[in-house]
């Protein structure tokens, strides 16, 4: 089964789970024990990524698929990111800003090498909220979030990407915000959108993760807190699976 139909079908009944592995947050010293922490959880899915990216991204692929049996998918910040290594790649476009760069230019670049390759494509909507923070992708993208007490403006940049065909919406505080995207916005969309919806950036407490999952997130991607205190996975993983049992 491909990693989106799977993702589909599970998502149907309970909300996954995403650990966002930052290679360049990931140091020798550290590599192993997170793997560790990470084929030992109950996480669902593996994310991998950053805005920049000076590491060895295929060699950490390679390490992670050959401890883990979790999908290992690219969560790239450029075309230049690309790995043929992963199970499959979000191909985003941020449709929050303007720039045309992020909007469309990446992925003209990348667009070749990834079709020869024959990775699984899932093509993303990425919409960047403001989560009180400037935030790496802003500065990098050189895009504005849309304001958090804007959700007509998210509803309305999700509904377009529905209408153009993309499989899933990614909305994004962005890494080390201080306010997870609201769950005002996730709830409206939610109700009124059927792609299924990935929410990262800001989820740092289980307050937040209850909240982001009770709004209606299918997968929540949380990266700096596990870098800052691995064993929070376990405590994030026993959340989520509790919460597989309410009504989706």
């Amino acid at each position: 089964m491909d990693v989106f139909d799977g993702i589909k079908k599970q998502i149907e009944h309970r909300s996954l789970l995403a650990v966002l592995v930052d290679p360049d947050k990931v140091s020798p010293n550290s590599e192993d024990a997170l793997v560790d922490h990470i084929a030992a959880s109950k996480a669902d899915l593996v994310f991998v990524g950053g805005s920049l990216i000076f590491s060895d991204i295929d060699g950490l692929v390679e390490r992670l698929k050959a401890r883990i049996s979790k999908p290992v998918i690219l969560f790239p910040g450029l075309s230049s990111h690309f790995t043929p290594k992963v199970d499959a790649v979000l191909f985003l476009s941020l449709l929050s800003g303007r720039n045309p760069d992020f909007l469309i230019g990446n992925q003209v670049h990348a667009a070749i090498p990834i079709l020869r390759s024959g990775v699984e494509v899932i093509p993303t909507a990425y919409i960047l909220i403001d989560g009180g923070s400037t935030t790496s992708v802003e500065y990098m993208s050189n895009t504005k979030p849309i304001p958090a007490n804007k959700p007509d403006i998210t509803l309305a940049t999700a509904a377009a990407a529905q209408l153009l065909g993309f499989k899933m919406l990614y909305l994004e505080a962005g890494s080390g915000a201080q306010h997870h995207v609201p769950s005002k916005t996730i709830r409206t969309l939610k109700q009124q959108l059927s792609l299924p919806m990935i929410v990262g950036g800001g989820i740092r407490t289980e307050k937040a993760l209850r909240e982001v999952l009770d709004a209606g997130a299918d997968i929540v991607v949380v990266g700096t807190a596990f870098e800052e205190d691995a064993s929070l996975m376990d405590r994030f993983c026993e959340i989520v699976s509790q919460h597989r049992g309410k009504e989706r």
